[in-house]
């Protein structure tokens, strides 16, 4: 693939990186993702992967944008409450880099749905959609990018299981769905902390489709938004995993 004027001028700042480079884009520019929310997580992601200049971005949300959503959902405004979450942040994607194809899905994944992306990121609220997408990434051999934020804090992961030997996947993480899980809806999040999250889940994906660097696999990314500190944390692959161990 030949880089046209016109993209060298936009991704020269990619190119000077010798990480990334010309080869680099053009792997960018032929690359699959699919993400599945498009809220504060999966919106702010998808705007710096379409930058980036991914080829195809897969949405998925059945959501309309609300008031509330404002706070941390940067890619909407005032004028879009009412309309369907994927349609306005296609348009935006596209607005940002014509180059960039955006598949719309105005619905609720669902595991019987088949899912294009070469990698998964997962920028869902609830355990039973992360599960079956982590899932079907390890069937499937895909990377899955996953992130989530409440309060002041949040987590950033790659799950490789059915890519990396003896890689977690996120059962490994999270092996049931905790009894007093919180919802950002019921105990709140601040918006920064969710941006800092979408940037680091997009960042991990562009190490992944570039080579560039060593991606999340079998570490936690942990932020401390009060104390405005990161540490990681490794995670091994647990052996009597349900869905990567050897009980699988």
């Amino acid at each position: 693939m030949v880089l046209t004027p016109q993209q060298l001028d936009r991704h020269k700042r990619h190119i000077l990186l010798k990480e990334i480079g010309g080869p680099g884009v053009q792997k960018l520019l032929g690359a699959r993702v699919s993400i599945i929310g498009a809220g504060a997580l999966g919106g702010p992601c998808a705007m710096y992967l379409a930058a980036a200049g991914v080829g195809e971005i897969e949405l998925w949300d059945a959501d309309t944008v609300e008031r509330s959503n404002l706070q941390r959902q940067i890619q909407f405004t005032e004028a879009d409450i009412g309309e369907a979450k994927v349609g306005v942040l296609a348009d935006r994607l596209r607005a940002a880099n014509p180059d960039c194809r955006v598949s719309l899905q105005p619905h609720r994944w669902h595991v019987a749905h088949k899912l294009a992306g070469d990698i998964l990121i997962d920028a869902t609220d609830n355990y039973e959609t992360r599960f079956e997408l982590n899932r079907v990434a390890h069937a499937s051999g895909r990377y899955l990018v996953s992130g989530a934020a409440t309060r002041w804090s949040g987590q950033i992961s790659v799950f490789a299981s059915g890519v990396v030997q003896e890689a977690p996947c996120y059962q490994c993480f999270v092996p049931e769905p905790p009894p007093d899980a919180e919802a950002c809806e019921d105990v709140g999040v601040v918006g920064p902390v969710t941006g800092v999250v979408a940037s680091h889940m997009a960042l991990e994906t562009l190490k992944l489709l570039t080579g560039a660097g060593r991606p999340l696999v079998g570490k936690i990314s942990v932020i401390d938004g009060l104390g405005g500190v990161a540490r990681q944390i490794g995670l091994p692959r647990d052996p009597a995993c349900p869905v990567c161990g050897s009980g699988s």
